[in-house]
């Protein structure tokens, strides 16, 4: 049997160091994430004018729990589960389209109505007598912040979006995020083989940047700032440096980008970034606002799913400098999974030991911290049985409380 320590005593993983290597390829940790941490948790899903028109929706899936926003034809917008009240089909099959009127079922015809309400069932008279007025789509705790769109399959302890952000509020006003479009040219969705955390490991900590990234390096390198979690939110800052530029896009993004006088002064030179614990990042830069997401898949495949919001009357020289922008980002993300693929395959590794870090990597441990108070199991050295694996973390946490 599986034991664990008391909260006064010391725990097993020292707090300024990582999570052990067994959580990061463990399934049945990672089937305690999913219910823990993303059923239970806000996930984002898409920006008010992505579904600007009747009909429109965007769907997200994440593990056993597959979801979509849509608006009626009153402009109002809801939440569900993309489950059909029949045989479970579902209801859109896309991950964005547009439905006329009435969403239809692919497998047997029934239809609902833009709101959720069931519509009609297909040969109503093979069916018995019973009323079915009641099957309507099953619906999802939804928020819209700042014209983003969030959902929440599961109940859970996670605060509302906008109190999470209120301490960033003011900061991010400026940029008027909820008057922004979607760029279509703009989304991404990357396969990576690692587990979701070494993805987050790697993005959560500016270290590397001086040699893993080149152009990052040359954006801000010299002045980049991580700061530790506060609450469920973090917040990083590069700054650009001044000085020649040896990087291509970096040389003519700087060159081209028009002063965006809608800012304050302190960020017409600067990316900010602002992580939602768990798997969001939303970056604001004087061009454009842009967001990535990981979706974990399994134990050691990760999709991260991005984006670009642009306002739409955006000059000419503001296109082109969020094109650059863009340019440097993909950079940077084909560089970043490249390292969560590596530090992700270690933990399997004989040699793997605990890792530990500096004082510019304060956000990983920070971030872990998190982890280890919601899923206090991953502070055990020796991974648990499977079986025993959600009990043992429901009487750490219940020892804790």
């Amino acid at each position: 049997m599986n034991s664990f320590q008391s909260p006064n005593r010391p725990n097993s993983i020292s707090e300024s160091e990582g999570l052990p290597g067994w959580t990061y390829f463990s399934p049945g940790l990672f089937d305690l994430e999913l219910e823990v941490l993303f059923y239970s948790h806000w996930q984002f899903v898409c920006h008010v004018n992505e579904i600007e028109h009747p009909g429109e929706f965007v769907s997200y899936d994440i593990g056993a729990e597959r979801g979509f926003v849509i608006r009626d034809s009153a402009n109002r917008i809801h939440a569900f589960h993309n489950l059909c009240r029949h045989r479970g089909s579902r209801v859109v099959s896309g991950k964005r389209g547009q439905c006329n009127k009435v969403l239809v079922c692919p497998f047997h015809g029934w239809t609902y109505n833009l709101d959720g309400t069931l519509r009609g069932i297909a040969r109503r008279d093979t069916f018995s007598e019973a009323d079915y007025s009641n099957l309507g789509l099953k619906r999802i705790e939804f928020e819209i912040w700042n014209g983003l769109v969030f959902i929440r399959f599961k109940p859970g302890k996670q605060a509302s979006i906008a109190e999470i952000m209120t301490r960033h509020a003011r900061e991010i006003q400026p940029y008027g995020l909820d008057c922004m479009v979607a760029s279509p040219k703009g989304r991404i969705t990357d396969r990576i083989q690692a587990n979701w955390k070494a993805v987050r490991d790697v993005d959560n900590e500016g270290y590397h940047v001086p040699q893993a990234h080149p152009a990052l390096n040359d954006l801000y390198g010299k002045d980049y700032q991580d700061e530790t979690m506060e609450g469920e939110t973090n917040r990083s800052v590069g700054r650009f440096t001044p000085g020649p530029r040896k990087h291509w896009s970096v040389r003519n993004y700087l060159n081209i980008l028009p002063e965006n006088t809608n800012l304050p002064e302190s960020h017409r030179n600067i990316w900010l970034y602002i992580g939602i614990f768990p798997n969001l990042v939303l970056g604001f830069y004087p061009d454009c606002v842009i967001f990535y997401q990981e979706i974990p898949k399994t134990p050691t495949l990760t999709l991260q799913r991005g984006g670009i919001f642009h306002h739409k009357n955006e000059s000419r020289e503001m296109k082109l400098a969020r094109y650059l922008s863009g340019r440097i980002d993909r950079e940077t993300s084909k560089e970043d999974s490249m390292l969560s693929i590596w530090v992700s395959e270690a933990t399997k590794s004989s040699a793997y030991d605990k890792v530990i870090f500096s004082d510019l990597e304060k956000g990983v441990p920070s971030y872990h911290n998190l982890l280890r108070e919601k899923l206090p199991v991953t502070k055990l050295d020796v991974e648990p049985a499977t079986p025993q694996l959600q009990d043992l973390n429901d009487r750490m946490l219940s020892a804790v409380t």
